[in-house]
């Protein structure tokens, strides 16, 4: 609700799902596979007027948190959603905790969103006991590699992850009724937007809280929900790589999340109207010319198609001058190759010996 879907419920009892249904023809008539994210609440949840139909869009009256009288109300409308496109197989609760920050104790109020979760994952799963519901979708915030306030003992060069985060997730983990699949979102730059050491082994981070949270739930499928490895938004100067530079790190990035026990990671971008498009996947589709691939879209199709979800990665052997140079991820038939170099680069990788451009990303079959 907010991201391109209107409020379902504006008025209790009384839905619009017109902007939804959109939305879900799409993703069907594409071939994708449809997932919903439960977020956020109707005004009348949040202490709006009953009865008056109106929806606040503006940002802060979106992120607000139903008021615990109506989680049940929001679980009960999750349930409605589910009936309604029972070809959903897969159901995030919430995203990002908004609302969910406790000023007085001065960290997120687990204890009400796994509240919120426990009553919508019960719903759902009176639906259909198949459906999928997964959480808590928290952003994975770290800091400097040198601060002391709020940082846990999960760190490395690009910093450290923030103890309340991991605190906010541990609770829900040890307290939810059920998951079939957990959820984080976050950055490999700190909440100051700084990418420790550089903007290629900062994505080592995705790999540090990945393996955090595998420890803690086993088996469950992993999604980074949202996962970004450029500069955040106080810096937003997304022009100001090359496309070449831009789609290694993001190479790098997908590198970094699979090699942290990933299997889903979704890519957000907007597509621009302009003539360029940073980091877009194809060519605005407003002109008669649009919908051409570009290369974010190849190593988004490729990665996914050779390093899927269940993929056995192997060591692969790389030259002792070349790995300062170099990232590398292989399975049994294919290795990916990054130079984090701007210049061209000589590399020996599984024993072969090639010639790199700068910032390329390289597709070798073994």
């Amino acid at each position: 609700m907010g991201w391109g879907a209107g409020n379902p419920e504006p008025v209790e009892g009384r839905y619009d799902f017109s902007a939804m249904d959109r939305r879900i023809d799409f993703v069907r008539e594409s071939g994708g596979t449809p997932v919903v994210t439960l977020c956020c609440a109707p005004d009348w949840m949040k202490g709006g007027e009953p009865g008056a139909g109106h929806t606040d869009w503006s940002r802060q009256a979106l992120e607000t948190a139903p008021e615990p009288e109506h989680y049940d109300d929001f679980a009960q409308l999750a349930a409605t959603v589910a009936k309604r496109y029972p070809d959903v197989r897969h159901f995030i609760v919430w995203n990002e905790f908004k609302g969910f920050w406790n000023d007085e104790k001065a960290r997120w109020d687990h204890e009400g969103y796994t509240e919120l979760y426990n009553l919508v994952y019960k719903e759902l799963k009176k639906v259909d006991k198949d459906i999928m519901v997964g959480g808590p979708y928290l952003v994975m915030d770290s800091v400097h590699p040198r601060q002391d306030a709020n940082a846990s003992r999960v760190k490395g060069p690009w910093g450290r992850l923030d103890q309340r985060v991991l605190d906010a997730f541990t609770y829900w983990n040890e307290n939810k009724a059920g998951a079939d699949f957990v959820v984080v979102d976050g950055a490999s730059y700190t909440a100051d937007d700084e990418m420790f050491p550089d903007e290629f082994k900062a994505t080592d981070k995705l790999t540090a809280v990945g393996e955090w949270v595998r420890e803690r739930t086993g088996d469950l499928p992993l999604w980074w929900a949202e996962y970004y490895v450029e500069p955040g938004d106080s810096q937003d100067n997304r022009d100001d790589w090359s496309e070449a530079h831009r789609v290694a790190v993001q190479a790098s990035g997908l590198m970094a999340m699979a090699r942290g026990g990933a299997t889903s990671g979704f890519y957000w971008n907007p597509q621009r109207r302009g003539a360029t498009c940073a980091g877009c996947l194809w060519t605005p589709t407003q002109r008669a010319d649009g919908g051409r691939e570009l290369p974010m879209l190849r190593l988004v199709e490729r990665f996914g198609a050779e390093f899927g979800p269940g993929t056995r990665y192997e060591k692969v052997t790389i030259a002792a001058g070349d790995r300062p140079d170099l990232r590398v991820l292989a399975d049994d038939e294919a290795v990916l190759v990054v130079n984090t170099r701007d210049r061209r680069v000589s590399a020996e990788v599984d024993g072969k010996r090639f010639t790199m451009a700068g910032y390329e990303v390289k597709w070798l079959k073994r």
